[in-house]
């Protein structure tokens, strides 16, 4: 690490300086030369989870290391705006970087724009968002592109170029956000996007109000409280969200459920829910999720992806840069980091629509 652990990133029971610095040190661990933050060693990368790592490392003052991030980004962007799924680092016979899944999933493409929002909050470098405006300008272009009658938008196109022709609810309120994070960056530079607006508000009142518009995942943890993580509801609508299945999802003393039917906690899932439980006022509860994962914690500081609790067993056996990165951005919303309250917030990002203006 190049500098001390902010204030931010220390939390009581959770984190404290030595601890937030090691799971730092953790991220930065797996950072390759060109930039790339893969999920571990002789894992892959995929380009959400690496703006998520890259959010994670300015939360710590890391930010030459998150810019090489979105160096990558820039560098590896494809012509049409778009990202592959996956990319191989560390993998015998494969060439560092080699895409390894040649679909585009709008979500991973749009999420660039999260992160381009996020560091120039975390710098001031007006310089970074006009050499990066480019790449969130393809991509969002390129996700807007895929928008369906209704609002909602293709989660993915194939290798041959063929979308989908259904969204995901997790992948579209993740892409609202990013529309509401690179609308951000357009007023700040000066750059109006109507299209993008539109879009934004056509896709909020998709996923405030009609849940038919997208396949059936209700068994994942993700759906339920994604829609409070990607700005889409605050206030009443979040609580009555985040409470209806709350026993469904959450196991106490143990973190939260990836799915319903399976007894298997995960740390990323739960991060994210503390992250939503924050954004919905919920603080106390965050502070709690986030202290029972603390058994998936690595004497590293990294963090395991998962746990059997019926078998007491770790799995997989990996420790995920995303599941760290994660805990950092839930952490230092609850710490007040400028950055990060007012990405997750949704308060200070154009495009938002109350429920009720929406339908």
């Amino acid at each position: 690490m190049t500098a001390a652990v902010p204030a931010a990133l220390l939390l009581d029971g959770v984190l404290d300086a030595g601890q937030a610095a090691d799971t730092v040190r953790s991220i930065l661990a797996h950072q390759q030369p060109d930039g790339a933050i893969p999920w571990f060693h002789g894992g892959h990368l995929d380009p959400w989870d690496h703006t998520e790592a890259a959010m994670a490392l300015d939360t710590a003052g890391e930010h030459a290391a998150a810019e090489a991030a979105y160096r990558w980004l820039a560098d590896r962007q494809n012509p049409d705006g778009s990202w592959y799924a996956a990319y191989a680092y560390g993998q015998p016979g494969t060439a560092d970087g080699t895409a390894t899944d040649l679909a585009r999933e709008t979500n991973f493409c749009a999420y660039a724009a999260v992160g381009a929002w996020h560091h120039h909050l975390s710098t001031g470098d007006d310089r970074f968002l006009e050499r990066i405006w480019p790449t969130v300008s393809r991509a969002l272009d390129h996700t807007v592109r895929l928008s369906l009658p209704g609002g909602a938008i293709a989660w993915r196109q194939d290798e041959d170029g063929t979308a989908a022709t259904d969204a995901l609810l997790t992948g579209s309120c993740s892409i609202l956000h990013a529309l509401r994070c690179g609308l951000a960056v357009a007023d700040h530079l000066d750059r109006p996007q109507p299209d993008w607006e539109i879009a934004a508000g056509r896709l909020q009142h998709a996923i405030a109000r009609h849940p038919e518009r997208f396949l059936d995942k209700d068994r994942y943890s993700m759906d339920w409280y994604y829609p409070v993580l990607g700005t889409a509801l605050r206030g009443a609508d979040a609580d009555r969200r985040l409470a209806a299945d709350w026993d469904r999802f959450v196991v106490p003393g143990l973190g939260v459920r990836c799915v319903s039917d399976r007894p298997w906690v995960t740390g990323g899932e739960s991060a994210e829910l503390a992250l939503a439980l924050w954004a919905a006022g919920q603080s106390d509860r965050a502070v709690e999720i986030l202290r029972w994962i603390q058994h998936l914690r690595h004497d590293d500081g990294s963090y395991w992806t998962g746990y059997v609790y019926e078998d007491h067993a770790v799995w997989p056996e990996e420790r995920t840069t995303w599941t760290a990165g994660a805990l950092l951005l839930a952490v230092a919303a609850l710490g007040g980091d400028h950055a990060t309250v007012s990405v997750f917030g949704g308060e200070q990002l154009p495009g938002g629509l109350a429920v009720n203006d929406c339908c």
